[in-house]
């Protein structure tokens, strides 16, 4: 017979990005738990609100199965004496398992006898395994938490109610001073204190005390809602996935409804309005059919429609004294002067550590002109590269970006067009931002994307030659984002870059500001990116033999690893990776100063491979690379088959391990292929 449990934890009013993953942990905990503890069940789901975190668990076992385990303990001679008696070490083994030497039996393995007992432990009722579901709340992890009343233990918010129901029956367990029952709470406004009469009417309950306990159907809810207001008004509505994310989790009782503002604010700024309303108000953006802003929003009431009138109204009040802000900056910040604000720079801090942004700005600009001469530009491109690395911090230091920080890169870009800077100039500004987040839009032109790799690289090597360094999952100053986007950045544009030669070429820069340190840290840490970007669909062998190499150029690294998955389906794979790890083995043991001398082979096969890998010419086809070197395969088992590679003679061994060596460094250059897995 099964049993639906759930379980509720009321708390305060959590923060929206944390409810959604607290969520999805409490189902994954309240998994493992069960599982661990030899619980079967049907099914699990999750519910959320701000002021509430519940799971419930259908068709749970009312016990545990049953265990049986088989231990084998000491070979039969040490588990007799002479007399044949159980020995100590026999008695220690059964006592270890709860058992007694009357319990032992012997088991022959491949010729010997050993000890062995069986173990049978009953399944526990449901109801005594339960009692362990405090442990499971309190293993909950949050990225903030805090302490309340005298409670020493940290956690998200405070604990108001506890909530377990085995089918209509209320389990009395205790977490943080709280016993748990059949209580709940509805909406802080509209409802009152409930309870649960079953597991299996828990969203009921909880819906006649204006709560929706599910967060898909709040969501389907809003949606829905917008939907209707958008045929009623004729309007469209972007329903960003992020902002709706958000707002299901500011509510729990969700009632859509549209305001407006003065059709004068449409003068400032498109940036500016959406910003306003999705970023600090949460309202989603209205256009009309055309897709032209309308002075309108839509906004998410926690709770009925009743006086909704009310409840515009002060929405719209709040909302227009964001729109004062911004219009006023607007106009204000036109009076400013680039240079001006370029000047005030210099009394910015970057960080304490390492100087002002007018020290970081001249710096990047020195990497831009360097990153521009290895790569495809017009003069018209250098020189814009050269204006943006001027300016392109300028906007930090506008009302605006002040007001609202979000608009950085995106005001400079409108304020650089408004004092006649070149558009390849004003989009740099913009760019040199991009991504701003691990999966972002990249930049889109070629200024743009050397303004953000020279301010990016900047960032990371001030940082790393500081000694501020991440560790662990700690990165303050989002280092890791910054280095991926570099990779990012390199591969959407091939730019076949030498990372290695890059870096070295920047640490021998001189500046005033302060000197690059650390260089073997920031080289392993872009590295690490290049192998996060490969991601978990590329083998760790694949990854690490690449990455191994003697390449540093990111497209084709991670060409590599793309071309080595397709090519270990082939059939062909096994075998020529195998030939080729077998010459990277030998080769480790060559001496680097000793050259080929085409005299001393001694025979056919030895020649063959000489010429063949005198004929290997290797590309930015990584594909055809590939081909290349698995194309030798023959040559290569028929130089083992026909030659003693460690032979007494030692000039002979060490002119074919020199051979071998001459391979490797240009088989290098895909991958070490000795670090690949055939097996």
């Amino acid at each position: 017979m099964t049993k639906n449990l759930l379980v509720e934890l009321g708390l305060e009013e959590l923060p929206a990005y944390v409810v959604t993953p607290s969520e999805q942990q409490l189902g994954e905990k309240m998994v493992s738990f069960l599982t661990d503890n030899r619980l079967s069940f049907d099914s699990i789901q999750t519910f959320s609100t701000p002021r509430r975190l519940a799971v419930r668990v259908t068709g749970l076992a009312d016990a545990q199965t049953d265990l049986t385990e088989d231990f084998k303990g000491p070979a039969k001679k040490i588990a007799l004496d002479a007399e044949g008696n159980f020995s100590k070490a026999a008695q220690g083994f059964v006592r270890g398992k709860g058992l007694t030497v009357e319990d032992i039996e012997f088991r022959e393995i491949k010729g010997e006898e050993y000890v062995y007992v069986t173990k049978h432990e009953a399944g526990k009722a449901a109801e005594e395994v339960l009692v362990g579901l405090p442990q499971v709340l309190s293993s909950m992890t949050f990225p903030v938490s805090m302490y309340w009343a005298g409670n020493s233990f940290e956690y998200i918010r405070p604990v108001h109610t506890l909530t377990v129901l085995l089918d209509n029956q209320a389990l009395e367990l205790n977490f943080l001073d709280i016993t748990s029952g059949r209580i709940s709470r509805g909406h802080r406004f509209l409802g009152q204190e409930t309870q649960i009469a079953s597991a299996d009417s828990y969203e009921e309950d909880l819906r006649k005390v204006f709560v929706l306990a599910d967060a898909k159907e709040r969501e389907n809810l809003i949606v829905e809602q917008i939907k209707a207001i958008e045929a009623e008004k004729n309007v469209s509505v972007e329903i960003d996935s992020d902002l709706l994310n958000e707002v299901l989790n500011l509510v729990e009782y969700p009632t859509a409804f549209m305001g407006s503002f003065d059709a004068k604010y449409l003068a400032v700024p498109e940036e500016v309005l959406v910003t306003s309303m999705k970023a600090h108000q949460r309202y989603f953006v209205v256009r009309d059919q055309d897709g032209k802003l309308l002075p309108n929003f839509i906004s998410v009431r926690n709770g009925n429609a009743e006086h909704i009138e009310n409840v515009i109204k002060g929405n719209e009040k709040v909302l227009v004294a964001r729109l004062e802000d911004g219009e006023f900056f607007w106009r204000e910040d036109q009076k400013l002067k680039i240079e001006d604000l370029v000047a005030k720079l210099s009394n910015v801090t970057f960080h304490e550590k390492i100087g002002s942004l007018a020290e970081h700005m001249n710096r990047t600009q020195v990497i831009a002109a360097s990153l521009a001469a290895q790569v495809d530009l017009s003069a018209e491109e250098v020189a814009a590269l050269d204006r943006a690395a001027q300016i392109y911090k300028f906007d930090l230091l506008t009302g605006m970006v002040g007001e609202f920080d979000e608009l950085q890169g995106i005001m400079g870009e409108k304020y650089a067009l408004l004092a006649g800077e070149q558009k390849a100039v004003a989009a740099a500004i913009r760019e040199h931002y991009l991504p701003n987040a691990a999966e972002g839009a990249l930049p889109e032109t070629k200024v743009g994307a050397l303004l953000a790799l020279s301010d990016k690289l900047d960032t990371l090597l001030s940082f790393f030659s500081v000694g501020l360094i991440p560790s662990g999952s700690n990165d303050p100053y989002a280092l890791r984002r910054a280095t991926q986007g570099i990779v990012r950045i390199l591969d959407a544009f091939g730019w076949a870059i030498p990372m290695d030669e890059l870096v070295d070429s920047l640490y021998a820069l001189n500046f005033d500001s302060l000197t690059y340190d650390n260089k073997a840290d920031v080289l392993n840490f872009i590295r690490a990116r290049v192998e996060k970007m490969m991601g978990n669909q590329i083998p760790k062998d694949i990854r690490d033999a690449v990455l191994a190499g003697s390449t540093f150029v990111v497209p084709e690294m991670l060409a590599a690893a793309q071309a080595l998955v397709e090519a270990s389906k082939e059939d062909n794979y096994k075998s020529a990776v195998e030939s080729l790890s077998r010459v990277f083995n030998l080769a480790e043991k060559a001496e680097a100063t000793v050259v080929v001398d085409a005299t001393l082979f001694e025979n056919e096969q030895e020649k063959a491979l000489a010429s063949a890998i005198e004929a290997l010419s290797l590309t930015a086809d990584v594909t055809a690379n590939i081909a290349a070197l698995f194309a030798l395969s023959s040559v290569i088992n028929d130089f083992f088959d026909n030659t003693m590679v460690m032979a007494e003679d030692a000039a002979v061994k060490h002119n074919r391990l020199a051979l071998l060596a001459g391979l490797v460094v240009k088989a290098k250059a895909v991958a070490v292929f000795n670090q690949l897995n055939t097996k």
